[in-house]
């Protein structure tokens, strides 16, 4: 029997989230597994990543083949690393404790490039928030100006059509006394 290492998809329509398993390689993808040994999220960014290290090893060191997502999941938590680092203490090139030594250099300097990478996306995401609300505030002050200077336009034409009925007013008495006095007469 082959084992392989592989992805099990979960979730829903266009949110995938996958578990990684070790599994027969006859077994359906989604079908029967033999252990899970963790879990991928690729929805969120940076993709999150749960992986028990040591299963994941041992079954490497038992002859489980990773396809080639899972190759790239291991190999980016340092499972390939260990696994790798191990054959060299079997084979007598380095210690255990050298060999934990780099593994553990490895994974600190990984966290801090994943560390890097989240502190720029945050602050990308708070760039993008600045500049929205720089331009929603300019939008405002835009939309309060024009407010201001239609009342004031509107302030000058009623003060105009005031004007204008005050003086058709008093042209329209004198014609008012001619009408009358032609009445009269």
């Amino acid at each position: 029997m082959s084992v392989k290492i592989r992805l099990q998809r979960h979730g829903k329509k266009q949110k995938p989230f996958y578990w990684i398993v070790a599994a027969d390689a006859r077994a359906k993808r989604d079908g029967k597994f033999l252990e899970k040994l963790g879990t991928y999220n690729p929805n969120t960014n940076p993709a999150t990543i749960d992986l028990n290290l040591d299963q994941a090893v041992q079954w490497l060191h038992n002859g489980a083949q990773p396809t080639d997502t899972a190759r790239a999941i291991l190999s980016y938590k340092g499972a390939l690393l260990k696994h790798h680092l191990d054959g060299g203490v079997r084979k007598g090139a380095l210690t255990q404790e050298q060999a934990d030594a780099k593994l553990t250099a490895w994974i600190e300097e990984k966290a801090g490039k994943v560390d890097a990478k989240k502190e720029g996306l945050t602050k990308k995401q708070a760039e993008a928030k600045a500049k929205a609300l720089k331009a929603e505030q300019a939008a405002n002050e835009k939309r309060v100006n024009a407010a201001a200077e239609a009342a004031k336009a509107n302030e000058v034409t009623e003060e105009v059509v005031e004007e204008t009925t005050e003086v058709v007013a008093d042209a329209e008495t004198p014609a008012a006394e001619e009408a009358s006095e032609e009445t009269e007469a």
